[in-house]
């Protein structure tokens, strides 16, 4: 199957995709988190013509961390799937998606290193074939601008215990970019640069079929 990974869209939404079976977007996918910006991905994201279109929550995203979860739910389209530390199956590879980050200024879907992240990271199944998390791991395309690592190191702990095939982020726009680190492909999807000027390719990756 070939997968389109993007993200950090901020509400300003590519044009035209690459084509593929399978539309991920790893988070930030509104600039100040409003229910109108909300609607307007939806409306975006639900008429690309990739079969299935995935989405996860970002720190941007404050009106999925305040809303309600049955109301989020009506507001889905049925050709859209929503993870908030949930996972699905898609024609027998198993995808999970968490759009918690470690803590970050006062921003939405921050938790405490340590113990409070933990938590999130501990649900992640062992079966994960790609797993979808808003912010990076630990010194994996998590550095930014300043030389800083800021990624989660209990993330790469999850990560080297589940060993999925993929990991796909975004978060810090500057280290968009692959990197492979043992079964892992590392995949940061920031299609902003720092300047949040529409600038980096979506990023295209092919995952062999499982039997169902």
């Amino acid at each position: 199957m070939t997968f389109v990974a993007i993200s950090d869209t901020h509400n300003k939404h590519p044009e035209h995709l690459p084509h593929g079976d399978v539309l991920i977007h790893a988070g930030d996918v509104t600039s100040k988190g409003s229910e109108a910006q909300v609607y307007h991905f939806l409306e975006w994201f639900s008429v690309q013509p990739h079969q299935y279109k995935v989405f996860i929550a970002g720190n941007h995203d404050f009106y999925f961390e305040n809303t309600k979860p049955e109301i989020i739910a009506k507001m889905i389209p049925e050709n859209v799937i929503y993870l908030n530390d949930s996972g699905v199956t898609i024609e027998g590879i198993k995808i999970w998606g968490s759009p918690i980050q470690p803590w970050f200024y006062d921003w939405a879907f921050n938790r405490r290193r340590g113990t409070d992240i933990r938590k999130h990271w501990d649900l992640i199944p062992n079966d994960t074939d790609i797993l979808i998390t808003h912010g990076p791991a630990y010194m994996r395309l998590d550095k930014t601008v300043s030389g800083q690592n800021v990624g989660c190191m209990d993330l790469l702990t999850a990560i080297r215990r589940t060993q999925p095939q993929f990991h796909i982020c975004g978060h810090i726009h500057e280290a968009y970019g692959v990197q492979k680190d043992g079964l892992t492909t590392y995949i940061n999807a920031s299609v902003l640069n720092l300047r949040y000027e529409l600038m980096n390719k979506p990023i295209v990756f092919e995952v062999e079929r499982r039997t169902v």
